[in-house]
């Protein structure tokens, strides 16, 4: 198996839930709020975010957009009058001049050609609307390297026909430059390390499990996977060590803008 297609498993992504959801709220903090915005939320999984944006929006009518069926099966239950959900991949989105606010909490990093969707998604925003996004900016750290180098050594490699995992993300820089280009000159850029207390080192590999992995483990079968998942962890507990508990330090880039009127 070498190929891909729907590799998110929506119980593992669940672990670690309060975690992951820290960076939703600095994120939604940059937000002006408007009476009934009418809110795109692109990469929305499994729709608890997308709920929890309607609530903190008044009147907000907010649609999640996902491109994985097993992530949206899950937020079909948190469908209300304000909150809809729909299967696409937003690489295909062509127009966001609907919107008042574009929002996506990690997912920009599964997006190949970043800079060309922002600039799509910048000029077809109308004046007034804003853009607030988030995506990590982990590879650095050991638990996202680490499966890096092993995928690129044997038997992996011919496991995975050479797919080695990268982050499409540009540099924080450079959404800056792309915000003021496009007319939103006012805008907030920011990168923070989200410090999370594990109860020991191996539930780094729980967390990755639940992401970065998922694009290696999704291209194996099930044998494959068992020894490319007991090689990462022998690999990764050699580099951080046993520890009880253990602190894992994640890096995130945060972004808003406001579009001149």
């Amino acid at each position: 198996m070498t190929m891909a297609t729907d590799h998110w498993n929506p119980e593992q992504y669940a672990k670690f839930r309060g975690e992951r959801m820290q960076p939703f709220f600095d994120l939604l903090a940059l937000i002006r709020s408007r009476p009934e915005m009418r809110v795109i939320d692109l990469g929305c999984g499994n729709g608890e975010l997308t709920a929890l944006l309607a609530e903190q929006l008044p009147g907000a009518v907010v649609e999640g957009v996902d491109s994985s069926a097993a992530m949206l099966a899950q937020a079909e239950g948190r469908r209300s009058a304000r909150v809809s959900f729909r299967l696409q991949n937003l690489a295909k989105i062509a127009d966001f001049g609907a919107y008042d606010l574009i929002f996506s909490n990690a997912v920009l990093q599964w997006v190949p050609e970043n800079e060309r969707i922002l600039t799509r998604m910048l000029t077809t925003l109308r004046p007034g609307a804003q853009i607030a996004i988030q995506v990590p900016r982990n590879e650095g750290h050991i638990s996202h390297a680490s499966a890096a180098e092993l995928a690129r050594i044997e038997p992996f490699a011919t496991y995975l026909n050479g797919y080695v995992r990268e982050s499409h993300v540009l540099t924080l820089e450079r959404y800056s430059e792309l915000l003021y280009e496009h007319g939103l000159r006012e805008h907030t850029c920011i990168e923070k390390i989200f410090g999370h207390e594990l109860a020991r080192s191996t539930d780094v590999v729980e967390w990755v499990k639940g992401t970065m992995l998922s694009a290696y483990l999704g291209r194996l079968n099930a044998a494959q996977q068992v020894e490319f998942l007991s090689a990462y962890e022998s690999r990764l507990i050699a580099a951080i060590g046993e520890q009880a508990p253990y602190f894992y330090p994640f890096r995130r880039m945060l972004f808003w803008g406001m579009k001149g009127e």
